[in-house]
């Protein structure tokens, strides 16, 4: 999933039964002054519990009470940019996919208690799947009394019609696993007009056998499907009132609110969908009335309004914003301001992803691997508490991180080793000096935008660097013909499983408008072991995995790790219920309420 501008799409970080890592956490509000209580890839591993496919039992709402919450009153919640996308098809960013889990709901969803313990749950499904034929064959049925926010009962025809449009040429910005799992690569084909004229998918692939059942089959086993349908990008979109391409900037609510009025660039308001009822919801708790956004505030200044906690502010949170890095200090010396606080890892792999249809020289990618300044980007990122400088592509929350994994010696020298650069460019041409950098144009990115060009030209390269709208910054470098040679990215698995990272953005057979295969990489050898892996038992394949991340970052090089990201948020002394989620990576927006 991509993370956008301050940190990327939302982040699925759960586990299997069979024990592999997920990544949980709360803040560390002990007020103990400047102590570096940072969180660190140890806390991803101490931290990792298993995951389960729940029951129906644990499927029926209403959610946990959150100890201590009132219903009532308004968040205020600030963000810097508008959101990539409402139409859940079209979701696959971190702020569009916190966002989502207030007005979208899907089949399931992640169920995360007060100790970050995690499972799928139904969520418009009864519970997380019934599983058959060894996994080619998952069935759900919805549970009673489902509408949308207009009145109209959702049914089975739905959720058809909700995998169907994924299909349409208007949808190019989401997850592709449903589709491809169903009608392969070229899965357009199958149904090239998305289900909305009179071709559908055959029941041999997806059947809805009457109003209250679906049921995918699958040529090969996906153990995986109940976290892939929890994903944003996999919601309910009711059939009767979609409007295809204009549905993105009106869709219709199925959560537990609503949208009133939307302003782009200013606000949005949020005001609760009374057809949602919590007795059907086992994850919402919905405690607010409404919400307020206010976009286009900077994280400086969200910072320093919640710092002074005065009037609405009192009420308000950063929604994926992070505290501001020069504020840090300040936070952390003032007990009751870092009560105020939560963080915990993430597990995004920030990376600067070079353009291979423009810069085609390897020498030219390692030098820039080994000799850029991770250490100068962390430093406009809040140090310790915005990351840790990344030796590889792998985040430490992913089952096969390997922690001492260093081709290109980032852990000793995490300023980049200027000297070993500037000798593997010595032979290389003036000319293929050049790059030109994308970045989004909001506080975050104009800060990185000066690191790169900084490090880029201490090793001789002349930077141009090109400004993008923050917003859209994923679209206009996921065009395949795009202008630039290089941009920083973030990627973060979808479910804990390398399939999640090496599949969507190092196979060939992905590089397309709207993919999130950045680097045009079409490696013979990476496909071949992408293939191979996705063949195998998960317990067998994480060798495989972990050969074709070597691969990659040895012979290929698409990108130069940067730094593993970590989140640091601070909120207003009325906002009750604050913790840090593990399964969105940010501050945890169901179980929010106002003290008063």
């Amino acid at each position: 999933m991509r993370l956008m501008n301050s940190r990327t799409t939302r982040a699925i970080v759960v586990a299997f039964a069979a024990g592999s890592l997920a990544l949980t956490g709360c803040s560390s509000n002990d007020g103990s002054g400047t102590k570096a209580d940072a969180k660190n890839q140890k806390d991803a591993e101490s931290q990792a519990k298993p995951m389960v496919y729940a029951d129906a039992a644990a499927s029926q709402g209403p959610a946990p009470e959150v100890a201590g919450a009132k219903k009532g009153g308004t968040i205020k919640a600030y963000m810097e940019t508008d959101l990539t996308h409402l139409d859940p098809a079209q979701i696959y960013v971190s702020d569009a996919g916190l966002f989502s889990n207030l007005i979208h709901r899907g089949l399931t969803n992640f169920k995360e208690d007060d100790k970050g313990n995690l499972s799928v749950v139904g969520d418009l499904a009864t519970d997380a799947g019934k599983m058959s034929d060894d996994g080619k064959t998952w069935t759900f049925t919805l549970k009673d009394g489902l509408k949308d926010a207009n009145g109209n009962p959702i049914n089975s025809a739905d959720v058809r019609h909700s995998v169907e449009r994924t299909y349409a040429k208007f949808v190019f910005d989401g997850p592709t696993y449903l589709q491809t799992w169903l009608s392969g690569t070229d899965y357009r084909k199958a149904l090239p007009d998305g289900g909305f004229g009179k071709k559908h998918l055959p029941d041999s692939v997806l059947e809805t056998p009457d109003d209250k059942t679906v049921i995918f089959h699958f040529d090969t086993p996906r153990l995986d499907l109940p976290q892939t349908l929890a994903m944003p990008g996999y919601s309910l979109v009711p059939e009767e009132t979609d409007t295809k391409e204009k549905y993105d900037k009106a869709p219709v609510a199925t959560g537990p609110y609503k949208i009133e009025e939307f302003k782009s660039g200013k606000s949005l308001k949020l005001v609760r969908n009374e057809n949602w009822d919590p007795a059907s919801d086992a994850v919402r708790n919905a405690y607010p009335d409404a919400w307020n956004f206010e976009i286009g505030v900077t994280g400086s200044t969200q910072t320093q309004r919640l710092i002074a906690d005065n009037g609405e502010d009192k009420s308000a949170i950063q929604f994926t914003g992070g505290i501001d890095g020069p504020k840090i200090p300040q936070v952390l010396k003032d007990k009751a301001i870092k009560a105020r606080t939560v963080q915990g890892y993430q597990p995004y792999v920030m990376q600067l992803t070079f353009n291979l249809d423009k810069v085609k020289n390897k020498t030219v990618r390692e030098a820039i691997a080994v000799g850029i300044n991770s250490k100068s980007l962390l430093a406009t990122e809040g140090g310790v508490y915005g990351g840790d400088a990344a030796p590889n592509l792998f985040a430490p929350t992913l089952p096969g991180y390997e922690p001492d994994y260093d081709p290109y010696g980032r852990l000793k020298t995490p300023q980049g080793d200027v000297k070993k650069a500037k000798e593997l460019l010595k032979d290389v041409p003036a000319a293929e000096k050049k790059i030109v950098y994308a970045y989004p144009g909001s506080e975050a990115g104009q800060l990185r935008k000066v690191a790169i060009e900084d490090a880029l030209t201490s090793l001789g390269f002349e930077v141009v660097a090109k400004e993008i709208d923050a917003a859209s910054f994923y679209e206009q470098i996921g065009k395949v013909d795009n202008p630039y040679d290089a941009y920083v990215t973030g990627w973060g698995q979808d479910w804990p499983s390398a399939s999640t990272v090496v599949t969507p953005i190092y196979d060939g057979d992905l590089v397309a408008d709207g993919g999130s295969n950045y680097s045009h990489i079409k490696d013979p050898k990476v496909q071949e072991l992408i293939k191979k892996a996705l063949g195998q038992k998960p317990e067998e394949a994480q060798a495989t995995w972990q050969e074709a991340h070597h691969y990659i970052l040895e012979e290929v090089i698409p990108a130069a790790p940067l730094w593993y990201a970590k989140q640091f948020q601070l909120f207003g002394s009325n906002i009750g219920g604050a913790r840090y989620s593990v399964e969105s990576s940010y501050i945890d927006v169901n179980s929010l309420f106002l003290k008063k």
